[in-house]
């Protein structure tokens, strides 16, 4: 069947991996556990999605993101979750076949389709930078958002431009949100963008019919509304005023604070330590690197040289005393503690949208299709 418990069924996943994966997306959408079973019947009943996915100035990191994954509970869901007819990387069809394959999509779903966009656009020599097919990649994300119901820029090139547009940013690059105005699009920044923040996004999409509500750059306030610093497992060294001041080091050897080693955290929003990476088994400052900031607008140009500190100013002293250990989220349990704080917010804004309706409670019966 075309859903997505239809389609994990025919693969042999069974009933408890199904909902499995509906409590996995209810704790990565921040939303309190009443909501899974919910979000089990839309998956067990919803249509899958068609999703048209354009790969412009990038490194495929992004595509590579998701399809790496191991198991259904992550990134690998996105392929059960939509119906993607058009992916350069990942379709049989080339050449004119492919192209052929883009506009069957778009009227087969014209007004419904989603369009994922997958690296920046440039714009600087009338779009010569990047072609395909005879057509500039501003031409073809025209044509093909002007019959979407809504576009997903991820990784931080789709989003902001990213490294293309490090200065002098020769090819004009862009973000999707600089060239289209008139369609909803929500921004998954990250060099590259997880794959359990966009199944969860599409999840979002397909349960309550609407995009998450977002900050002022069009992120997901799921994902990106809390800074990296107030979810670190390392915040507590930072508080005690404990830094890694070399490289292998008796500190960074014994986990403490990179802050000195130039991590950015203090100006990164991402949920990193609350879903991780490599099927959250382990996330940068885990592995024992600062953060880069790479879902920020002009990370490169705002982040380099990566492993300068950004100055004393945050550093605790005996005229700014330190908060006590633990008293912000360390770990993954408070780290996805935070970003339900933040994403209060979200749930509020769509409760009134929708007329402060009651949410379903318990975890239902997602039908015979998740068996």
């Amino acid at each position: 069947m075309n859903t997505f418990a239809g389609s994990i069924r025919s693969r042999g996943v069974t009933r408890r991996d199904f909902m499995k994966f509906a409590s996995v997306m209810t704790a990565a959408l921040a939303l309190p556990v009443r909501y899974t079973g919910r979000i089990a019947r839309a998956l067990a009943s919803a249509a899958r999605p068609t999703v048209i996915w354009l790969e412009f100035q990038d490194c495929a990191g992004d595509s590579e993101s998701f399809l790496r994954s191991s198991h259904p509970t992550a990134g690998q869901a996105v392929l059960d979750l939509i119906d993607l007819a058009y992916h350069e990387t990942i379709m049989a069809p080339a050449g004119a076949a492919a192209e052929k394959n883009l506009r069957d999509a778009m009227e087969r779903a014209r007004g419904k389709y989603i369009v994922i966009v997958e690296g920046s656009i440039p714009t600087a020599a009338g779009g010569a930078y990047c072609t395909i097919g005879g057509r500039s990649a501003v031409q073809i994300l025209e044509e093909v958002a002007s019959g979407a119901a809504a576009l997903i820029a991820v990784g931080t090139c789709a989003s902001f431009g990213g490294l293309p547009a490090a200065a002098p940013n020769p090819t004009g690059a862009m973000g999707v949100r600089d060239l289209v105005k008139n369609k909803p699009v929500l921004n998954l920044p990250g060099c590259s963008v997880n794959g359990v923040n966009l199944a969860a996004t599409i999840t979002h999409y397909l349960t309550f019919s609407e995009l998450p509500a977002t900050d002022q750059l069009g992120r997901p306030l799921f994902a990106y509304g809390q800074r990296i610093h107030d979810t670190c497992p390392r915040r507590s060294h930072f508080d005690a005023g404990r830094f890694v001041k070399e490289w292998g080091d008796a500190g960074h050897r014994q986990g403490w604070c990179l802050y000195q080693m130039g991590c950015k955290g203090p100006k990164a929003m991402h949920n990193c330590a609350a879903v991780g990476w490599n099927d959250g088994t382990s996330w940068p400052i885990e592995a024992g690197h600062p953060c880069i900031a790479c879902t920020e607008p002009g990370f490169w140009d705002g982040s380099t040289p990566f492993y300068r500190w950004m100055g004393e100013s945050l550093l605790p002293t005996p005229h700014r005393p330190a908060r006590p250990q633990g008293s912000l989220g360390i770990g993954l349990g408070a780290g996805a503690a935070a970003a339900a704080a933040a994403a209060g917010t979200a749930v509020l804004i769509r409760q009134r949208k929708a007329g402060a309706a009651r949410p379903d409670s318990g975890a239902g019966d997602p039908g015979s299709e998740g068996e």
